[in-house]
């Protein structure tokens, strides 16, 4: 059996608002910020433009949709110890599933990298498809059994 190579799709997003500046309570609700909102209109913006332009292709888009992904983020702060480095994953992992028409559950393999450049801030993406994988085979998934023998 041949495994397939790899599909790679490489991405540079504006540097995502930190954890701290995505959210916002209005009155009883928590929302989500207009540096946030922002952040995602802007990413889905250069997303677009890339699909547009045929730097990121349908064939490829299925590929993301129908395999296991490896995703590698590095952040570009200003400076080194102002942000978490964690701080933008969930928004940026979000925004970029959605305007690729992955399920981001599906994401088995995960590095973040923190590095400064402050006349540039930035986010830079790789994803990658991974055929092979396997999950612990010690354990047994038992599904909804769990959930219902909690009733």
């Amino acid at each position: 059996m041949t495994i397939p190579a790899p599909i790679t799709v490489r991405l540079t997003l504006p540097l995502p608002p930190s954890v701290n500046a995505q959210y916002v309570t209005v009155g009883r609700k928590r929302v989500l910020s207009k540096v946030a909102r922002s952040f995602k209109k802007d990413a889905s913006k250069v997303i677009a433009l890339l699909q547009e332009r045929s730097k990121i292709t349908p064939v490829e888009e299925k590929a993301l949709a129908n395999n296991l992904l490896g995703v590698y983020m590095t952040f570009y702060f200003e400076t080194p110890m102002r942000r978490d480095l964690d701080g933008g994953l969930k928004i940026a992992l979000d925004t970029i599933a959605t305007s690729l028409g992955f399920d981001d559950r599906n994401v088995v393999d995960l590095h973040l990298t923190k590095q400064i450049d402050p006349l540039h801030p930035r986010l830079e993406i790789e994803i990658e498809t991974i055929s092979e994988w396997t999950f612990d085979r010690s354990y047994v998934y038992l599904g909804d059994e769990v959930e219902e023998s909690k009733s």
